[in-house]
């Protein structure tokens, strides 16, 4: 079992950044693969990033490549994801996840995860 706590929403203009950050309670938080998730209003959740247990292997929605990076700090139980070059599109509820089964490969689909947190806001403005 793990508890996930996102922060670092915000309100922000266009073409700038933020960094969001998850952190997991639970000794096995380092043998998770994690995921980054955004729901924006009337849409259905979508996947955005996510980092396999070590650090070693990401992979990221086609939207956000080059301008998202998701990475993990193991020592400090904690999962980020840098956003940049923000656009209007990108505003959404943005949730961490965690998959505790050791896949071969990264999931997009949020079923395939089994822990969230409450998800934190990200509003870009034009």
């Amino acid at each position: 079992q793990v508890q996930l706590v996102e922060s670092g929403g915000g309100l922000v203009q266009a073409g700038g950044s933020l960094r969001l950050s998850c952190a997991a309670s639970g000794r096995t938080f380092s043998s998770y693969a994690m995921g980054w998730f955004r729901q924006a209003p009337g849409k259905e959740r979508e996947f955005v990033a996510a980092i396999n247990w070590s650090g070693g292997r990401t992979r990221y929605a086609d939207s956000v490549k080059g301008r998202f990076t998701i990475s993990r700090d193991n020592a400090e139980n904690t999962v980020y994801l840098q956003i940049n070059s923000l656009k209007p599109e990108d505003t959404a509820v943005y949730y961490c996840a965690a998959d505790p089964s050791w896949r071969s490969s990264l999931m997009v689909r949020p079923s395939e995860y089994s822990y969230w947190g409450q998800g934190t806001q990200v509003t870009v403005s034009a």
